[in-house]
């Protein structure tokens, strides 16, 4: 197993380092699959995991008193590792000392916009945080390597713990569907080895002021987005841009699902055979081929982890009308100059034929717990911790929102209408490509996603966009895990 951990972990570090820190959102691929996790560095872990928790468990009942309940935990440090993003890290030291107060158990915190650099190292030697909070999706891809080598341990029986400082379990707090997807339940074994963390509605962001001040409405099909485009070219404004290729993930997804339903979108997150020739995948890759002759030529050039501030400014300076985004852009650019009567605007993808049901994705990130990590009842403590009224309301502060229920209540400003989108219309999205052993060369941004950025400078053609597509898909059906 360990051999196994320290290749998985030399891997990474050897990308790592082309990472920079992608404001509030971390884009592109996110695994899951359909079978049980069988590998041996799976079940070594699992075993492991097993063994440490029956230990812990043991000494906390012996420790455990009605008063207080963490007392087998006294002198207890867990480390705490936690991408920093648009929110900021001073969130997770607050929520990090709510939690010592709250349990006793100290915490070792390190937050960083280039994580994977920073725990690399130390993980190559065997010694990892007890809890990360890092989404799939980065270019680093470390959590989805830790999925694809079974090196996550199983926090199912966290959905059944009880609050700290509370009185309902964790289950009771966390909103409905949320671990129910293969965001947080990637083998599809029944169990939950993600929690589902800082969630977002994604869609189309734009310039509100632009559209009212040119008279111009808000297309709800995609044949009016080709109206609205030929009119803003008409005044030297493109209909689109986007920050970068990985914020292609929750528009594909939300187009799949717009062009062919749930059904649909399964077959095709499963590489199912056929599934990419289907009339259904036609319509998604002609709307992307399509919107691409409309996309700011710039973009390409700025669409990577150091320049993608750039293509968001271009809708603050009314040089493009519609980029896929989610609600952390407000605070990611609330610095940022903008035209004169500025104002975010959110919508949710345009229907593909009149009366068709319009979609946006919901977009979340994830905390998760390394099976090789030596503190893992305590982290488990940690992890039910963040869904704690205490919790939700630091990360609140800095515009990170919990997945718990009445949360949409408790929120004010831009906020309101962007977690409001599933009150007007729009069906929520969930779910992602499933997740499938290591095949050189092949990964799903750089298959589905990446290829954006030739699209829109014309170095490659739909065709052969189709044609990747089919062929790596190909090898990730024979591949699933």
């Amino acid at each position: 197993m360990k051999k196994k951990i320290l290749c998985t972990i030399m891997s990474v570090s050897m990308v790592a380092s082309l990472l920079a820190g992608c404001g509030g959102k971390d884009t592109g691929t996110q695994g899951s699959s359909s079978d049980t996790p069988t590998s041996e560095a799976g079940a070594s872990a699992d075993a492991g995991a097993d063994d440490a928790g029956a230990s812990d468990d043991a000494g906390a009942d012996d420790g455990a008193t009605a008063d207080d309940p963490y007392a087998a935990y006294a002198g207890t440090t867990i480390s705490v590792a936690a991408i920093e993003t648009a929110y900021g890290s001073q969130m997770w030291q607050e929520v990090a000392d709510a939690f010592t107060a709250e349990t006793g158990i100290a915490v070792d915190l390190t937050t960083d916009k280039n994580l994977e650099g920073v725990i690399g190292p130390s993980m190559q030697g065997g010694e990892y945080p007890d809890v990360i909070h890092l989404a799939t999706g980065r270019e680093a891809a470390l959590t989805e390597q830790f999925i694809k080598d079974n090196m996550i341990a199983d926090i199912t029986d966290v959905l059944s713990m009880t609050v700290p400082g509370e009185t309902v379990a964790v289950s009771d707090k966390i909103a409905g569907g949320f671990t129910d997807t293969s965001l947080t339940n990637p083998y599809g074994d029944g169990k939950t080895y993600l929690a589902p963390m800082f969630y977002s509605p994604c869609g189309l962001f734009y310039n509100a002021g632009l559209l009212e001040e040119k008279g111009w409405e808000v297309p709800t099909t995609w044949d009016e987005m080709w109206e609205l485009g030929d009119k803003a070219k008409e005044e030297d404004i493109y209909l689109f841009t986007y920050p970068t290729t990985g914020y292609f993930d929750a528009f594909l997804y939300a187009l799949m699902y717009s062009a062919g339903g749930p059904e649909f979108f399964d077959k095709a997150t499963h590489y199912e055979e056929g599934i990419w020739e289907t009339p259904e995948a036609q319509t998604c890759f002609d709307i992307i081929a399509k919107l691409a002759t409309y996309t700011n030529p710039i973009t390409p050039a700025q669409a990577n982890d150091q320049d993608f501030t750039q293509n968001q400014q271009l809708v603050l300076d009314n040089k493009a009308i519609f980029m896929p985004n989610g609600t952390w852009i407000v605070g990611e650019m609330a610095e940022a100059p903008r035209e004169e009567g500025f104002q975010w605007g959110m919508t949710a993808l345009p229907a593909v034929q009149t009366g068709g049901d319009s979609y946006s994705y919901t977009w979340f990130e994830q905390a998760w717990i390394p099976a090789g990590a030596e503190n893992q009842d305590a982290a488990k403590l940690f992890v039910a911790f963040l869904y704690s009224d205490t919790a939700c309301e630091i990360f609140a502060k800095s515009g990170a929102i919990q997945p718990v229920l009445g949360i949409a209540d408790k929120l004010e400003g831009d906020n309101v209408m962007f977690y409001s989108i599933y009150d007007n219309g729009a069906k929520a999205a969930m779910g992602n490509f499933a997740a499938f052993d290591a095949i050189p060369g092949v990964e799903v941004r750089t298959v589905f996603l990446d290829p954006v950025n030739s699209l829109v400078s014309g170095d490659m053609t739909e065709e052969e966009w189709i044609a990747n597509v089919i062929s790596a898909s190909d090898q990730m059906r024979a591949n699933l895990k």
